[in-house]
């Protein structure tokens, strides 16, 4: 496990420092900011585990032996948190996401994403909290997503929005560090390979999938300048 202490926040903030941030100038794609929300978490009362996924794994690409989509297990020092978006939402329903969302006409990232934060998880965090920001990532489903940073606390108090969060997961920094992550696979849509982060017995993909992978790169193991724009998202999530 990774201790969540003032040692990782200052290693983090010195790491995105130090990372050229790739920035796609603004055209006519809608904008999104994400959070990358850092917290404490303990490995028995933060372990809320989420059942095997709704979507099931049929329409995961490459071997998916050993991964029937449940997560458990995954809380324990520091972690980041993970949603599982609403049934009901308009766009990637019942799949698993960051915190965030549009940026609204005249709004800055930062803002937007701490606003999205308190929507989502009735979390009410400030710009101080920002520690820095990962490549924009753009998606196929049309949207330019820009990745923050952002430090929580050692024990945070959330109150979900059930309208756009069906399930909110603690996941251990140390998850996006195992052996057997990431993965890639090939797909014949797209001459790119498809990222996969094991988490738990499921498998998180881009968009969501490649800004934590740069996290885990840059951020947390300090392999500033890694890139990870041209990993592809599965069929699925491209609309």
């Amino acid at each position: 496990m990774i201790e969540f202490d003032l040692g990782l926040r200052d290693q983090m903030v010195a790491n995105l420092a130090r990372h050229q941030v790739d920035i796609i100038a603004d055209d006519e794609r809608p904008r999104a900011a994400v959070a990358i929300i850092v917290v404490g978490s303990d490995v028995v009362a933060d372990d809320q585990p989420s059942p095997p996924d709704e979507l099931g794994m049929t329409d995961v690409p490459g071997d998916v032996v050993g991964f029937d989509g449940a997560i458990a297990g995954v809380a324990g020092g520091a972690a980041f948190l993970l949603c599982r978006r609403a049934a009901r939402m308009n766009r990637h329903a019942g799949q698993w996401a960051l915190p965030g969302g549009r940026v609204d006409s005249g709004e800055s990232i930062e803002a937007a994403a701490l606003r999205e934060i308190e929507e989502e998880l009735g979390l009410t965090l400030n710009p101080a909290d920002v520690l820095g920001r990962l490549d924009d990532y753009p998606t196929r489903s049309g949207f330019v997503i820009t990745p923050l940073i952002v430090w929580g606390a050692a024990d945070v108090e959330l109150a979900p929005d059930p309208r756009e969060v069906a399930h909110v997961l603690h996941v251990g920094l140390h998850e996006l560090c195992r052996a057997d992550s990431p993965r890639f696979v090939s797909i014949p849509e797209s001459n790119r390979p498809v990222v996969q982060l094991p988490i738990g017995r499921n498998l998180i993909h881009a968009p969501t999938g490649a800004i934590l992978l740069q996290f885990r790169w840059v951020a947390i193991e300090g392999q500033v300048g890694a890139r990870v724009s041209e990993f592809e998202q599965p069929v699925f999530a491209w609309q």
